[in-house]
């Protein structure tokens, strides 16, 4: 995938999201900084590309743990400026894990600070170019997306991926999702992009193929939410499964007991006994290979 020679993405899986560098002389900026666990690696990927340059500025399109992870890392490492959504300051500055969706979701992250804040309609200027910051709310109320029309380039977040996009978590709180989710594919339907950069997955360039099958996906979950509960139930199992490499078989009921979303998404939508919840979930995941069963643990899977 071509890219401006100023522009480097460190591609990181699903536990971490992807890092986005761009260097361009003595500017220096990364977008995102992958999970908590991760922050060292992240710390070290960024000082190995930059050889020993400081890293100027760090950006966030959204506040899950995934993208925000390694702020308080990168902060310590390199004493970087540092950029979040402005509608998630007042959260940032009191430090509430659970609006910030922490300790709602069994994740962590170090606590971090900012220094100032950018929201839609906003114009930034990243490796000597200039891109557009874009509200996408959906997969999280205030999240951003950067567009760069010189470079038809798209930094996607979690608004649109290859195949899909992420979690529609204001649905799970009783909140409006779906409509804006739609929403936000529809203003990326009108950008000329010649490739994106997801918050997960290589970059790719099949935008028009990417947009209809997120299309397809929404109208699939909008028209039977227990659907996008369902999901969100495998998906945050599987981050921490992925983080934890594995959990022993009893502790699973437990740890859908302890966690505030998986137990309000349990209320709200599924309506099953906390042990044959764990037990759904559970098999869920080992049916597409994403966990396997060994001794009584529930192992991560490829």
């Amino acid at each position: 995938m071509n890219l401006p020679s100023t522009m480097q993405v460190f591609e990181r899986g699903w536990l971490s999201s992807n890092n986005i560098l761009f260097h361009s002389g003595s500017d220096t900026a990364l977008v995102d900084s992958g999970y908590h666990t991760h922050a060292a690696q992240t710390v070290a990927l960024v000082g190995h590309a930059l050889k020993g340059q400081p890293l100027q500025r760090l950006l966030n399109t959204h506040l899950h743990s995934d993208h925000c992870g390694g702020n308080a890392a990168l902060q310590a490492a390199h004493a970087c400026r540092t950029t979040i959504p402005a509608a998630e300051a007042a959260a940032v500055r009191r430090w509430d894990q659970d609006a910030l969706s922490f300790s709602s979701t069994g994740q962590q992250c170090s606590r971090f600070s900012f220094d100032d804040t950018m929201q839609p309609g906003d114009r930034i200027m990243l490796g000597g170019l200039e891109w557009q910051v874009l509200g996408a709310p959906g997969h999280d109320p205030h999240s951003l997306i950067l567009y760069c029309a010189e470079a038809r380039l798209l930094i996607s977040a979690d608004a649109l991926w290859e195949n899909g996009f992420g979690v529609i978590f204001p649905e799970l709180d009783g909140a409006a999702g779906f409509a804006e989710t739609r929403a936000t594919l529809e203003v990326i339907a009108a950008l000329d992009i010649a490739t994106v950069i997801p918050g997960h997955g290589a970059p790719f360039a099949d935008v028009r193929g990417a947009l209809s099958r997120a299309v397809s996906r929404i109208d699939y979950l909008a028209a039977d939410p227990v659907r996008n509960a369902q999901n969100a139930v495998k998906v945050l199992l599987k981050f921490l499964l992925l983080e934890r490499q594995q959990i022993a078989l009893p502790d699973v009921s437990q740890l859908l007991a302890q966690i505030r979303l998986f137990r309000d998404t349990n209320r709200r939508f599924l309506h099953l006994p906390e042990a044959e919840l764990a037990r759904w979930a559970v098999a869920q995941l080992c049916r597409v290979g994403a966990a396997r069963v060994e001794g009584g643990l529930l192992l991560n899977g490829d």
